[in-house]
């Protein structure tokens, strides 16, 4: 009893429809149809509310984790994207960028516990827009929504997390953003010491989850890691000490719910070959790395290239051949309007990898 009571503190309310959404900055960049991707699932195969507002901004949280700005500015544009979902009608606030979550939610604690800054922040808003806001009822990361469903997604898979050759479970790790769960621990789906928020997805889509030794590590973004020219060795020695660990397991994929870790995480390891000569993957490959909403989408049977997977550093079609799943080589290179855009130069953990 003691043990399941303990559990519920790990555990987070999530609301189950009319979601107010708002987009990240950087991942439209690094993966830009997952986001797309994400309001399919919900509108066309779930068939719930979600609304986005065109005129919604970034919360300006790259910017105010590298001190250029002030708690004061971002406070005044958290409240403007509150005072958006007020007028739209919705209460349940929910977020696609990690930073943004962690923001959110420090924000809404900071006015909790000092009153006088959210009165200020509603002045300063007011002053500048004519706006007002409510707070939302409920606040979650987009990965929580997913976790969320997964079960109605299960219910229409026409894929699983299986190797469809050997009908064995694919080998999944997890990588969980630090701004979802280490800033405020009991605001994420099993908190830090337990995240379950991409390992409950896997395990209701059929896969299994490698619990290997730097499983809780830093990806080694940290803005300032990466912003600084001269301190991205110190980014790439992160992902690279997170690589070693987990090779000996022979990981299918990579899965994140930060757009910053995902793209790292993809990208570093070809960094860490041109340096190195080294790939982590079997047969001497990169490791696929997704987002939850690629992974989603595979399981819903989506065409990769449609979700941009072509985008990724690390070629997928070896984990799309061992789940099954149908696609063509040739869509790979098309364009919005089904025009051949170009094959991009070979990199060189393409050609000697691959």
């Amino acid at each position: 009893m003691a043990r399941n009571n303990s559990w519920q503190e790990y555990q987070k309310d999530i609301a189950d429809d009319k979601y107010f959404y708002v987009r990240s900055c950087i991942r439209q960049n690094f993966f830009p149809g997952s986001e797309r991707v994400f309001l399919n699932i919900l509108r066309n195969d779930l068939g719930l509310d979600v609304k986005e507002e065109a005129i919604h901004t970034s919360c300006t949280g790259i910017g105010y984790h590298s001190d250029i700005v002030p708690l004061e500015t971002i406070m005044a544009v958290v409240a403007r994207q509150f005072a958006l979902m007020t007028e739209a009608g919705y209460e349940n606030f929910i977020s696609s960028c990690i930073t943004s979550f962690g923001i959110y939610t420090e924000i809404l604690e900071t006015w909790h516990e000092f009153p006088e800054t959210e009165e200020r922040a509603r002045e300063d808003l007011y002053k500048a827009t004519g706006r007002v806001f409510n707070k939302p009822k409920n606040l979650a990361h987009t990965s929580d929504i997913i976790f969320h469903h997964r079960e109605k997604i299960a219910q229409k898979a026409k894929f699983r997390l299986i190797n469809s050759k050997t009908g064995e479970p694919l080998k999944v790790v997890d990588h969980i953003g630090c701004h979802y769960a280490k800033l405020f621990p009991k605001k994420g789906v099993g908190g830090s010491e337990f995240p379950y928020v991409i390992a409950g997805m896997v395990d209701s889509w059929g896969g299994d989850i490698i619990d290997y030794p730097e499983r809780r590590h830093c990806c080694g973004f940290g803005f300032r890691n990466y912003l600084v020219k001269a301190n991205r060795g110190s980014s790439v020695a992160n992902s690279q000490k997170k690589f070693e660990s987990m090779a000996p397991y022979k990981p299918d994929l990579i899965v994140g719910n930060c757009p910053g870790c995902s793209m790292f995480l993809d990208k570093w390891q070809y960094t860490i070959h041109e340096i190195e000569g080294v790939a982590y993957g079997e047969n001497n490959r990169g490791i696929p790395t997704l987002t939850y909403e690629e992974m989603a989408g595979l399981v819903l049977g989506y065409n990769p290239w449609d979700m941009g997977m072509q985008m990724h550093q690390i070629d997928v079609e070896p984990l799309l051949d061992k789940m099954g799943v149908n696609y063509d080589p040739a869509e790979k290179y098309l364009g919005v309007n089904g025009e051949y855009i170009g094959r991009p130069e070979d990199a060189s953990i393409n050609t000697n990898c691959y």
